[in-house]
């Protein structure tokens, strides 16, 4: 399949016309206004005490078309933030849009409340009536039970808007005026973190080092401003949870994905005990650059000279391709998100550093972002964000209450993707210098899920732990960061990252608390998935998508059961689901 001639820019004037200056946005704004007043009176009309079914299901109703829209108006402003740093009117529309959330959400905390203070013999006449949406419901009247009364709960949401969420406002700001100096040839240019993130995969080490060093300079100029707004964030977090009675950090990222601690537990503990060959990895990738050890900016170097470079057509081109050999449908939906412009890939400054996929669910449609530069990594990340994309096109056709699918999940759709286009890059390899390029890239991603995500779980369930007893310095952050990186990697850099707690956005993100853990099981899940894929071949992909539009509608444990027979709180299903990642290491050393 060919792909030519196409945009790296992505259209976002088909959902509001005009930017940050739309007219139709502020319109779209208000009629959620209009909603908000409507739910707020239904809700206020509901008898928690003898519940009325239609009544209830005429709040229900009014609580999804509103959400719809309050996320569709959050992806347009994050989409218009990201693809211009300086964009001040897209700042003050999301704060607009941080604050109709935040009404949504005092809304729900009493439509919440009213579920609870019904008695179990008439809540049961509510699961029936409503049976297909049941898992969701009981799970909000379960979850409000856990939480402070309605009037605290309503206080907490109105204060995070100028507190909690502003301070993870204030982070985005910051990274956004961020410079970091680049000079090549001897000339200087200005790149933006994004920018200057490509160029730490470069061949060339001084390049690496270089740019590794300047960017070090701007986590370390602005340390201050960084370790105060992660305290703040952590800090009005763990208040939150005290006044609730929680005493585990993990209690509320683990509801939010749906998961137990047992399954957790299992997953890093298979991987801690599978770390050896990664290591060796890391031991032997050094000596085929020259070096004794790698330091951190080495770990996403590539090896030899067949490292190959992209244009984006030809990138577009060999996905959908490769897509196709998995099934009609992924690459049927590729293909359109790329003619249809659904993607901002081009590399300009200005624009936010890192990639995602914001779901328009109102529009029944996705936008894709990064900085595309060409490497093998770039595509890994297009195919990547891609995979969110397909699962938000197939979950569009159920219920909006069952959409709602936790981080863990969504990481399973991308990752699957991402394993398609770089197993099928592997077969494709015209070399064995090529191939031994592409398996590498492949065990890159290994580790990054393995150890460097790992690092990032340790440094953050420390930094709670420590952050309870007051506020974490520059230097202790320091400490924890380089101390759960030492662990993670086995000890086997020379080099270490101590300002990555700065760098990393995932740190700062105040939607989804502990942006770490599910990135590795949707890794381990979707390899194991994957593997089923390759036994039944095309036929698979109607599971697969059966599988998906399940994924917002009961925990990860029944969700594996269900589509897979599988035991997540047991090593068996993730000693199995990490073979094929044994399988790519051991390759990589027998090749070297």
């Amino acid at each position: 399949m060919s792909l030519q001639h196409l945009k790296d820019t992505w259209d976002l004037d088909v959902f509001f016309k005009g930017g940050s200056d739309s007219s139709d946005f502020r319109d779209y704004a208000e009629e959620i206004k209009t909603l908000l007043s409507s739910f707020q009176e239904k809700a206020d009309a509901l008898d928690g005490g003898k519940p009325d079914i239609g009544k209830l299901k005429d709040a229900i109703g009014l609580f999804e078309k509103i959400d719809v829209k309050i996320r569709q108006s959050q992806a347009y402003v994050g989409c218009l933030q990201a693809q211009d740093m300086a964009d001040l009117k897209a700042n003050v529309l999301n704060f607009e849009v941080t604050r109709l959330t935040a009404e949504f959400q005092k809304v729900l905390v009493m439509f919440d409340n009213k579920l609870a203070d019904m008695d179990d013999a008439d809540w049961k006449t509510v699961l029936k009536e409503c049976s297909d949406i049941a898992y969701i419901l009981n799970e909000r009247r379960t979850r409000v039970k856990e939480k402070l009364g309605i009037n605290q709960e309503t206080l907490i949401e109105e204060l995070a808007v100028d507190g909690y969420h502003a301070w993870g406002d204030l982070y985005d700001s910051i990274i956004g005026q961020i410079q970091i100096p680049y000079e090549e040839d001897g000339k200087t240019e200005i790149l933006s973190v994004g920018q200057a993130n490509n160029l730490t995969s470069k061949p060339d080490r001084n390049i690496r080092r270089a740019v590794s060093k300047n960017l070090d300079h701007a986590w370390e100029q602005h340390a201050d401003l960084f370790s105060s707004t992660l305290n703040h964030l952590a800090g009005f977090r763990l208040s939150v949870y005290q006044a609730r009675g929680w005493d585990d950090v993990l209690k509320e990222p683990l509801a939010v994905n749906r998961m137990k601690l047992e399954t957790l537990d299992a997953m890093w503990q298979v991987i801690i005990d599978h770390k050896k060959p990664f290591a060796d990895y890391l031991s032997r990738k050094a000596s085929l650059l020259g070096l004794e050890r790698l330091d951190w900016y080495d770990v996403d170097a590539p090896i030899g000279s067949s490292a190959k470079e992209y244009s984006y057509d030809e990138a577009a081109s060999f996905i959908t391709s490769q897509f196709e050999t998995f099934g009609k449908k992924l690459s049927s939906f590729s293909e359109k998100a790329f003619k249809d412009r659904w993607i901002e890939a081009e590399n300009r400054s200005g624009k936010r550093p890192g990639g995602f996929c914001a779901n328009f669910p109102d529009s029944g449609q996705s936008r894709i972002f990064m900085t595309y530069s060409g490497s093998a990594s770039n595509v890994s990340t297009l195919a990547h964000e891609l995979g969110h994309a397909f699962h938000q096109d197939v979950i569009m056709g159920v219920r909006p209450l069952n959409r709602g699918y936790a981080m863990n999940v969504a990481e399973t759709a991308s990752t699957f993707a991402e394993m398609i286009a770089a197993d099928a890059a592997l077969k494709q390899a015209g070399s064995e210098e090529e191939k031994l390029v592409l398996l590498e890239d492949k065990v890159q991603r290994s580790v990054a899920f393995f150890m460097n995500i790992h690092a990032r779980f340790l440094f953050e369930t420390r930094f709670y732990e420590e952050r309870k007893n007051g506020v974490v310095s520059v230097t202790r952050l320091n400490e924890l960061m380089e101390e759960a990186q030492r662990e993670a990697f086995c000890g086997a850099l020379g080099e270490y990252h101590p300002y990555f707690w700065a760098s990393k956005l995932h740190f700062y993100i105040t939607s989804i608390p502990f942006y770490n853990f599910p990135y590795t099981f949707g890794y381990l899940f979707s390899l194991g998935i994957y593997a089923r894929a390759l036994k039944e071949g095309r036929d698979f992909e109607e599971k697969y998508i059966a599988l998906l539009k399940d994924t917002a509608c009961m925990s990860v444990e029944d969700l594996a059961m269900k589509h897979l027979g599988a035991d997540l709180t047991k090593r068996d299903f993730w000693e199995e689901a990490i073979q094929p990642a044994l399988r790519d290491v051991e390759a990589f050393l027998k090749m070297t």
